[in-house]
């Protein structure tokens, strides 16, 4: 399957890809002091999500793949707890933490219909 599709063209890949950019753009207004605490931590588990779905794209063996699409699953997780953290820091807003949420549990539902579907075709 890893041979003849493109990540980049996969609707989870982009809806990930753009969340990474949200939680870039937010994580700008953190303060100072959380450049190496929240704010990396943030992006980190961002960036991991379109990239094990890239990495998952790109492995030769099934199971491997549908190991890197259930850590990128984890990281979307760690991701929303985060969030969480972060309002209840005053980082952040409710409303935009209602927003950039609503952006995780999409990621998350196309995430998981791409997990069945790869494993329907296993």
């Amino acid at each position: 399957m890893g041979d003849f599709m493109s990540y980049d063209k996969l609707e989870v890949w982009v809806s990930s890809r753009k969340l990474t950019n949200k939680v870039y753009s937010l994580s700008k207004l953190f303060p100072k002091e959380e450049v190496y605490g929240l704010t990396s931590q943030l992006r980190r588990c961002a960036v991991s999500v379109p990239s094990n779905i890239a990495e998952g794209v790109g492995r030769n063996h099934r199971k491997d793949s549908l190991q890197f699409f259930y850590i990128a699953r984890g990281s979307l997780f760690e991701l929303e707890t985060q969030l969480y953290i972060a309002f209840d820091q005053n980082y952040i807003e409710e409303s935009v933490l209602k927003n950039i949420l609503d952006d995780v549990v999409a990621c998350k539902k196309l995430l998981n219909g791409f997990i069945n579907y790869y494993k329907s075709k296993i």
